[in-house]
C-alpha cells in the first residue's frame, strides 16, 4: 500500500473518529480526542515520509484534526466556545508534556536486544518539544483569529467557510514556518527544510477544506440535543 493511500485513509479515519467522539460525548469527547491526537501527533512527527512527491512529517494529518476540533468548539459552543477550545488546548499540552517527560526516562533503562523505542524517543526531544511548543502557540493563534473573524462577521451563521478557511490558512502558515525552524534548523539542509515547509503547507491547505466540511457536518449532526451521553458533557 502506498504512502498516498495511507495518508488519505488516515485523514478520513481521524476526522471520522473526531466526529464520533463529539457525537457520543459532546465537548468532553473533543477534549478526549484532542488529548489523544496531540500525544499521537507528537510521536508521528518524528517520522519523515514521502508522499505525493514531497517530504513531510507524518503528524500533519492528525494535528489537522486538533485544529478542526478547536474550531468546532468555537463555532458550536456559544460565547464560551473559544474558552472551551483553549481548555482543550491546555489539557492536551499538559498531558503531552507529561508523556514527553515519561518517554525521556525510558532511556535510563538497560534495554533488551534492539531497544528501538528507547533510541527513537531519547534522540528526539528537540523535535517533540518543538512540536508541542509550536502546537500551543498556533492553537491559541487560531482560536484568536477565528474569534476575530467571526466578530467581524457579526456572528452570522453564514460565512463559515470564510472564517474557518482564513483562520486555518493563516495559522498553518505560522505553524509550518515555526515548527520547521525549531525542529530542523541545523539538522537538514535549507533546501530540504523548504521542501518540508512547502509539503506541510500544501497538506494543510488540502485539510483546511476537508476540516471545514467536517465542521459543517458536525454542525448539522452533532447538535447538543443529539449528543448521546449528555451527562458526560
Amino acid at each position: 500500500m502506498t504512502n498516498e493511500l495511507l495518508l488519505v485513509g488516515t485523514l478520513v479515519a481521524y476526522f471520522g473518529f473526531m466526529l464520533l467522539a463529539y457525537k457520543l460525548f459532546g465537548r468532553a469527547g473533543l477534549y478526549g480526542f484532542t488529548i489523544f491526537a496531540t500525544v499521537v501527533g507528537n510521536i508521528e512527527v518524528l517520522l519523515l515520509v514521502n508522499a505525493f512527491g514531497m517530504d513531510q512529517t507524518l503528524g500533519n494529518v492528525i494535528f489537522a484534526t486538533t485544529y478542526s476540533a478547536a474550531k468546532i468548539l468555537s463555532e458550536m459552543e456559544g460565547e464560551k466556545g473559544p474558552d472551551y477550545a483553549k481548555k482543550a488546548t491546555w489539557l492536551s499540552v499538559g498531558t503531552t508534556g507529561v508523556f514527553m517527560l515519561i518517554t525521556q526516562t525510558w532511556a535510563w533503562y538497560a534495554p533488551a536486544d534492539g531497544g528501538l523505542l528507547q533510541q527513537v524517543f531519547s534522540n528526539s526531544p528537540r523535535i517533540m518539544l518543538s512540536s508541542l511548543v509550536v502546537y500551543a502557540i498556533c492553537m491559541l493563534v487560531q482560536i484568536a483569529a477565528y474569534k476575530f473573524i467571526w466578530t467581524l462577521q457579526k456572528h452570522r451563521e453564514s460565512g463559515q467557510w470564510v472564517r474557518a478557511g482564513v483562520s486555518t490558512l493563516f495559522t498553518q502558515l505560522v505553524n509550518t514556518i515555526l515548527f520547521t525552524l525549531f525542529a530542523f534548523l541545523g539538522v537538514y539542509e535549507f533546501s530540504v527544510m523548504v521542501d518540508i515547509m512547502l509539503a506541510s503547507y500544501i497538506i494543510f491547505i488540502v485539510t483546511s477544506f476537508w476540516d471545514t466540511l467536517v465542521q459543517i457536518v458536525a454542525k448539522k449532526t452533532c447538535k447538543k440535543s443529539n449528543i448521546l451521553f449528555k451527562e458526560i458533557d
